[in-house]
């Protein structure tokens, strides 16, 4: 194989959109639901067949294939000094409950797709480069999100990423076991050159500018909660109102004091109450116990600290005059991300390089590629989704941005993999 040029990095080096297109059509087949979405959560064994179907494609590939102690699945592509290190470029394959068919899978199977668009190029590179499988991106069976990422950046320890426990009680560690995906290679410590993750925007921007490339230059910041309102179950007949400690009533305000913080700190911040649990859940029994979840971003950090402070003095004000007890734990933070300038205008310029509509945006989002950032020059590349609808089995994108988005994807990587040692 020979080397590519930077006068050869031209639109004649594409990737096989079809092919790609037909990789992810397969993959909806996993965990595939009624409504056309998927439902693939982290280490069921519908992750497990996914994760199998995907390696056995990378081997295919020419791939070598390890697993490090948090399951994240790394296939490398050798270069032709593969001492250097590598450029790095995948996403998850885990679901929500309700899911679409691109979330995170299309990060990793348009890095799968660059390294078999390399074959058929006949193109090596200086550097290896590397597409990852990420464990649990999505949070949605073992809470925090990225917590696999979380522990290859540092952020979190080993043991803590391992003890993480699903409703049922089952851990990520036991898990990973039982499907045969907990490797042996510590999770972190390598050397990355430079790193890229693709996704789907997951918001309506860039469909509604026309835009077919966003061009990822920071991340929002995140706060997560898990809040517990405790007041006392008593008969809904006999109580009299003035008596009652409602801990759903103050559940309620709490909602709606949330949505205020958002709307105070409009237009960049999203506040959502997205789960909530409701003891003993009886039709006629006054609600004694409720646990629910807050969610903040913004891309200041100072904002997030001003939100963080609202909602606490506002659930005491609550709790006092409902007569509550109060437990508010924040279990999930990360400050805002400011990518890397160099992969971020590698990116550009391979938007530019194809004509493609792009702007910059930022990610509203929290991606693997957040935690990456923190260990490794690290930048993302966003692609229109239909009506910006994500966490949804309706989510959809045309063939043509899943195109392009991978061949950003590919001249980006080409460019930082043929950089020298």
């Amino acid at each position: 194989m020979n080397a590519v040029t930077e006068a050869a990095l031209t639109t004649a080096i594409h990737v096989n959109g079809q092919r790609l297109w037909d990789s992810l059509m397969e993959m909806a087949k996993i965990g595939g639901t009624d409504k056309g979405g998927v439902c693939r959560l982290a280490l069921t064994d519908l992750d497990k067949a996914g994760r199998d179907l995907i390696v056995g494609w990378a081997k295919e590939a020419g791939c070598t294939v390890s697993i490090d102690q948090m399951g994240n699945v790394f296939m490398r592509r050798a270069g032709r000094n593969n001492d250097l290190a590598p450029v790095m470029t995948g996403s998850h394959a885990d679901s929500q409950p309700t899911g679409g068919r691109f979330d995170g899978i299309y990060g990793v199977m348009g890095g799968l797709e660059v390294i078999r668009s390399l074959n058929d190029h006949g193109i090596e590179t200086e550097r290896p480069i590397e597409t990852v499988i990420w464990t649990n991106e999505e949070g949605s069976r073992f809470a925090p999100a990225m917590v696999a990422s979380g522990v290859f950046a540092g952020v979190f320890d080993l043991d803590y990423g391992l003890s993480r426990k699903d409703v049922d009680g089952k851990t990520i560690g036991d898990e990973l076991k039982r499907i045969g995906y907990a490797g042996d290679l510590p999770c972190g410590g390598r050397q990355i050159h430079a790193a890229f993750e693709l996704h789907i925007e997951q918001g309506p921007i860039l469909e509604a500018e026309k835009k077919t490339i966003g061009v990822v230059t920071d991340a929002q910041g995140q706060r997560w909660y898990e809040v517990v309102l405790t007041g006392q179950e008593a008969h809904a007949g006999p109580t009299p109102m003035p008596r009652r400690r409602d801990a759903l009533l103050g559940a309620s305000r709490v909602v709606q004091l949330v949505n205020e913080i958002g709307l105070r700190h409009a237009p960049l911040a999203c506040a959502t109450v997205g789960m909530m649990q409701v003891y003993p859940n009886s039709r006629n029994v006054i609600p004694g116990r409720v646990f629910f979840t807050v969610d903040f971003r913004h891309p200041l950090d100072d904002v997030l600290a001003k939100m963080d402070a609202e909602l606490r003095e506002g659930i005491a004000k609550i709790a006092e005059a409902g007569k509550l007890d109060a437990q508010v734990e924040q279990i999930f933070y990360y400050a805002p991300v400011p990518f890397d300038s160099a992969c971020v205008q590698s990116v550009r310029a391979a938007a530019e390089r194809f004509g493609y509509p792009h702007r910059d945006i930022v990610s509203g989002a929290g991606h693997d590629a957040c935690y990456l950032a923190t260990v490794a020059p690290t930048s993302m590349v966003f692609v229109p989704c239909i009506d910006g609808i994500s966490h949804n089995e309706i989510e959809d994108a045309t063939i043509e941005w899943i195109e392009a988005g991978a061949n950003v994807l590919l001249h980006a990587m080409l460019e930082r993999a043929n950089e020298p040692g």
